[in-house]
């Protein structure tokens, strides 16, 4: 039976078989049983990590540390409102902070940022994920909507359509707006230049 740790683009966390290219982590949210309790995150520093870092191994919800969770890929991971890590994956969080500062300006710490995201990844009563309303078309790649039903990833001027396993075949970027699921900064720190990890399969078909 697969444990509840696989983060979706729409922030949710479900029980799949599939694990994923990244892990990360919002804080602990299970128990002792290895279920997650009620809360969905412990502190507001979500961040996405290296699957292998430095040969270490460890039992998944084993400790009382942090609670793993898994992404498809950075834009999923994005998507839910995740940043890279500061500590395995040190360039990527420098790079994603010198596009965070080509994007609004000043230098800005960790704890700054975690702070923008927090306010705009979760409705506070609802704590279900806020969204926005954005032209498909002015979409940065890597940036990830929901349109008709389906999610779909911004790749290379190209829309792929998002399942737990990989991306699907190219489809037609709609017209007008859609609900862009990744939060607004995060769309402008793509726009200005931030590359994610993306899953192979945007680019096998």
């Amino acid at each position: 039976m697969p444990l509840q740790n696989r983060a979706l683009p729409t922030g949710e966390i479900v029980a799949i078989d599939a694990r994923g290219t990244l892990t990360g982590n919002r804080g602990i949210i299970h128990g002792p049983d290895k279920q997650l309790s009620t809360k969905r995150w412990s502190h507001h520093a979500w961040i996405c990590c290296v699957l292998d870092w430095q040969g270490r191994k460890r039992d998944v919800m084993s400790g009382r540390k942090w609670t793993e969770l898994f992404f498809l890929d950075e834009a999923t991971a994005l998507a839910a409102g995740h940043r890279p890590c500061g500590y395995c994956r040190r360039e990527a969080y420098q790079a994603f902070k010198q596009a965070w500062h080509d994007a609004f300006g000043g230098d800005v710490g960790a704890k700054q940022m975690d702070q923008v995201l927090h306010a705009e990844r979760v409705e506070p009563r609802s704590r279900s994920q806020k969204t926005h309303l954005a032209e498909a078309k002015a979409l940065p790649s890597g940036a990830m909507y929901r349109y008709g039903g389906k999610i779909y990833l911004v790749a290379d001027r190209l829309v792929r359509p998002f399942s737990v396993k990989g991306y699907g075949p190219s489809e037609t970027v709609p017209e007008g707006k859609v609900e862009v699921l990744t939060p607004p900064s995060l769309v402008k720190v793509l726009s200005a230049g931030y590359k994610p990890l993306l899953h192979a399969s945007p680019f096998s078909t």
